[in-house]
């Protein structure tokens, strides 16, 4: 934990002071439109500059890089409502929060039967706003916590871009040096059924995927490689038939895989189990760099405890947050 700490403060150091001031003035409008948008209290968003401030680089992306191929403005142009059609009053009365959607299976369930919820957007889940990344898993699962939410578990998520919530289908008492094998072993299970948020095959240019790496950008470093995202919401098309946005393109997602029963966040743990990448990035119409079909779980990537003080972060590995419903 002090070593880590430790080479947090001297990547933050070595930033030139105006990008440094430049990401806390971008962090600073980022907590106003938090604040005002889902309710935090002042504790609650000191809390959260609390969280980013010990990463060193949460945000939205390093501003003196990041060149995102569309504006707020744009986003909301053709958004519906300008991004204010998004929301739901009946899904806020179920869940309890804006911008989430009830997860549930419609073969056999209505959305009042729902027992979990989760954000329609990546975080900060706010329409037209750039998703938050450079947040390392263990940040994001304190990020959802002081929201009265939690980091997803894989299947949640899973049902959320299929259009179905199935049962968990975890294999338990496995070492985490196992994880990829597993994973692999999902993945033919499901391959035959595999489905995108918007269909059963992939398509280009109906999700936030037409983007590009910042020239220059190699080992994914601040410096070099700019967060170069879409504004959440943009692609009205990129929609689940559950009503979530966002799950292919954009930022890849943080999301909790257990190993035991009592490591599952759906069961109401806060040991939690290993990480999970979710979702792809904002370049996978270009550069298609791994499947991202729904059920599809990745081999143990960048894999460790979630969480651990030295979970992996990135350029475009950002979140979104679960909420069980009382």
């Amino acid at each position: 934990m002090i070593r880590a700490t430790f080479v947090l403060l001297a990547l933050w150091f070595a930033m030139p002071v105006g990008a440094q001031s430049s990401l806390q003035e971008q962090n600073e409008l980022l907590f106003s439109q938090i604040r005002k948008v889902h309710g935090l209290s002042a504790a609650q968003i000191e809390q959260l500059r609390k969280i980013f401030s010990q990463s060193g680089f949460a945000g939205q992306g390093n501003p003196s890089v990041a060149r995102h191929p569309m504006t707020v403005a744009e986003c909301k142009a053709r958004a519906p409502g300008g991004g204010d059609g998004y929301a739901s009053r009946e899904n806020e009365r179920i869940c309890g929060a804006k911008f989430m959607a009830p997860l549930f299976d419609p073969r056999r369930e209505k959305a009042r039967d729902a027992r979990a919820c989760i954000d329609q957007f990546e975080f900060p889940n706010i329409p037209c706003t750039y998703p938050v990344v450079w947040v390392r898993a263990n940040e994001a699962a304190q990020i959802c916590a002081l929201q009265g939410k939690r980091l997803c578990d894989a299947h949640e998520w899973e049902g959320a871009c299929a259009g179905a919530l199935q049962e968990p289908d975890y294999t338990f008492g496995i070492s985490q040096g196992a994880v990829s094998s597993v994973a692999k072993a999902h993945n033919r299970t499901n391959e035959a059924d595999k489905s995108w948020a918007y269909g059963n095959s992939y398509r280009k240019g109906i999700c936030a995927a037409a983007s590009q790496k910042s020239p220059g950008c190699g080992g994914g470093g601040w410096n070099a490689c700019g967060s170069n995202t879409y504004p959440t919401g943009a692609f009205p098309e990129c929609r689940s038939t559950l009503g979530v946005y966002d799950q292919h393109g954009n930022a890849a997602e943080h999301m909790n895989l257990p190993l035991t029963p009592d490591q599952m966040s759906s069961a109401g743990s806060k040991r939690l189990g290993v990480t999970e990448m979710k979702g792809s990035w904002f370049i996978f119409d270009r550069y298609y760099a791994h499947q991202d079909w729904c059920r599809w779980r990745a081999p143990f990537w960048h894999g460790s405890r979630v969480m651990s003080a030295n979970s992996h972060s990135n350029y475009h590995l950002g979140f979104r947050c679960c909420k069980t419903v009382d």
